[in-house]
């Protein structure tokens, strides 16, 4: 894992650091969700070189793991923004609710689990002919 220790990172660096492309850091560059630094006047080795620093490697990992949690990046955006404001209600009404979706999710899984597991037996101990997993896809 690459670590800036306080070393100014070009923008190959943070997405190594984040362990995304960089055309994600472009891209959630253009949504707002990292700023984009000036670009440096001069020559030499960092001349025209825009550079990234430790702040900007939080906030990558901080909307990869968002995004892992299953924020949306409107919410995310959002979640940048209470933070800066210190709105820990908003920030928890938005975790609720992204619990309540995930739990709604699980449940969905958990059925579709119970009901191919069910085909699986009937297929495995059923009698020959058509496979139950099969002709279950192939109707309504």
């Amino acid at each position: 894992m690459i670590r800036s220790q306080g070393m100014p990172l070009t923008i190959a660096k943070l997405a190594e650091a984040g362990g995304v492309g960089v055309e994600t850091i472009r891209f959630y560059q253009r949504r707002g969700l990292i700023d984009v630094p000036p670009r440096p006047e001069g020559s030499g080795l960092s001349g025209g070189v825009r550079r990234y620093g430790d702040g900007d490697v939080r906030r990558l990992r901080f909307i990869r793991s968002a995004q892992k949690a299953g924020f949306t990046l409107e919410e995310i955006a959002e979640l940048l923004r209470l933070d800066a404001e210190n709105d820990r209600r908003r920030a928890r009404q938005l975790a609720d609710a992204r619990i309540l979706a995930l739990d709604q999710k699980i449940a969905e899984l958990q059925a579709a689990k119970t009901a191919l597991g069910r085909l699986a037996q009937a297929c495995a101990h059923g009698p020959d002919g058509p496979c139950p997993i099969l002709d279950a896809f192939t109707t309504e």
